[in-house]
């Protein structure tokens, strides 16, 4: 049986049930997804933005899907705890794919599941729900609209600035071998400001997969500051798909890190679309044994005098496996652009692999463009001068690779998440806890740099 064989014949005969318990605005595009997922089935290694994807031998695993919605018993009390010093924040969390928030944001903004949302905000779900993956060919994006039953819906309204940051923790969590998909919106109105912090987590020693597909729209003069941090396991496989439309002098900061996984692919898109838009993109990785990690970006300037910045870090350890892709199309009538590209990697030993492809497209005539990629080891300069200085060999390393981390830490906005997470850094760099307390699983690891 092919990979997509169980999903097909588990479609065809239980597609009544998955509709039953999703909402009409999501149903409306099934059938059509299904049948682009019938035809074109998941992507492969043929496929050149696929070509280091490492998820595709967990498709082979037969995960359970929850399509009846059945609700997982737990003690919320025991089990939705964040311990974050210092964070003041509005704490959400998704239990695979079932929202749980009991809290309400003010200046009228909205949290809510995507089915409520439908019921009470209709008008703008249907605005904005599927305008960026409409007829998408991509395999993965229309198994998430075939399968996809809920998900979360964040709405900022117009002028209204959220002091505090939103805080989402996905937590994966089954007796066996499972699969969730969600589908979630993020809508934030003109002049509105907002911040988001996403984290991925799981609970139990079992197989995952999470297919977790985002639409983000920031509206003229908006800004959203989107911030996500993976620390999973090594039986994880996750894929996380996430498409922004930026309007006129809007402003988003997308900030990935990963310090613990098994397989994970972020696809990020992100469109520029009306003049004076700008887009920091960035992220780091720090993975060890036989963790695998890809990153692919497109960021498209379509409007004249917009600005991009990206920047990803890697720090392999191990028999660990990093690819980043990215490329920045820079449309014919988008003028006076500024869009640059970087990715640096560190390969502690000679196990580790990188593969790294920056690509521009350039077809406009009067812009400031410019990519480049380096892979290579820690400085044996710095090293030498810092175990002069009395530095024992393993704080030298770690003192470096975390410096080497830290101008992908600074552009979280949030002192206390920033420093947070600086700390959790430093915890896996030196093979201590690098999970937050309290909302999973301690697990002990080894250093990322021990020889």
């Amino acid at each position: 049986m092919s990979r997509e064989q169980q999903y097909i014949d588990l479609y065809e005969q239980h597609a009544d049930t998955i509709k039953r318990h999703a909402p009409d605005a999501l149903n409306a595009r099934r059938d059509e997804a299904f049948a682009r997922f019938r035809q074109n089935g998941f992507p492969t290694t043929n496929d050149e933005a696929y070509l280091r994807c490492p998820l595709f031998a967990d498709l082979d695993i037969d995960y359970g899907l929850n399509i009846e919605q059945r609700p997982m018993p737990v003690d919320e009390k025991s089990l939705f705890k964040c311990d974050v010093p210092g964070v003041k924040a509005h704490t959400a969390f998704m239990l695979n794919d079932q929202l749980h928030f009991a809290g309400t944001l003010p200046q009228g903004a909205v949290l809510c599941s995507l089915a409520e949302a439908c019921r009470t905000h209709a008008d703008i779900v249907t605005r904005h729900l599927g305008q960026k993956t409409a007829g998408s060919a991509d395999g993965f994006t229309a198994f998430n609209e075939a399968f996809a039953q809920n998900g979360y819906f964040l709405y900022v309204p117009r002028n209204a600035k959220l002091e505090l940051p939103i805080q989402l923790v996905n937590l994966l969590h089954a007796n066996g071998d499972l699969m969730a998909a969600t589908r979630n919106l993020i809508v934030i109105d003109e002049g509105a400001e907002a911040k988001i912090l996403v984290c991925d987590h799981a609970r139990d020693s079992v197989r995952f997969f999470a297919s977790r597909l985002t639409e983000a729209f920031v509206g003229a003069n908006a800004r959203l500051d989107y911030y996500a941090l993976e620390s999973t396991h090594d039986g994880t496989a996750q894929l996380s798909q996430l498409f922004v439309d930026q309007a006129a002098g809007s402003q988003t900061t997308i900030d990935v890190v990963g310090l613990h996984n098994g397989h994970t692919r972020n696809h990020i898109e992100v469109d520029l679309n009306a003049e004076n838009a700008e887009t920091w993109l960035g992220g780091m990785v720090a993975a060890d044994e036989r963790q695998c990690t890809d990153n692919f970006t497109v960021i498209r300037h379509l409007a004249p005098r917009c600005t991009s910045n990206e920047l990803f870090k890697y720090i392999l350890d191990g028999q660990a496996e990093g690819a980043f892709a990215g490329r920045i199309l820079v449309a014919k009538d988008a003028q006076h652009t500024a869009a640059y590209q970087t990715n640096r990697n560190i390969c502690l030993t000679k196990e580790a692999r990188m593969h790294a492809k920056p690509q521009l497209e350039i077809y406009a005539d009067d812009v400031k463009c410019g990519h480049g990629a380096t892979t290579g080891q820690l400085d044996e300069n710095a090293l030498f001068y810092m175990r002069t200085r009395g530095i024992g060999l393993a704080e030298a390393r770690m003192l470096l690779l975390l410096a080497f981390t830290a101008d992908i830490l600074d552009h979280i906005a949030v002192e206390a998440v920033r420093d947070r997470l600086r700390m959790m850094v430093e915890q896996r760099l030196r093979g201590g806890e690098s999970k937050c307390r309290n909302c999973t699983a301690k697990q002990g690891r080894k250093n990322c740099g021990d020889d």
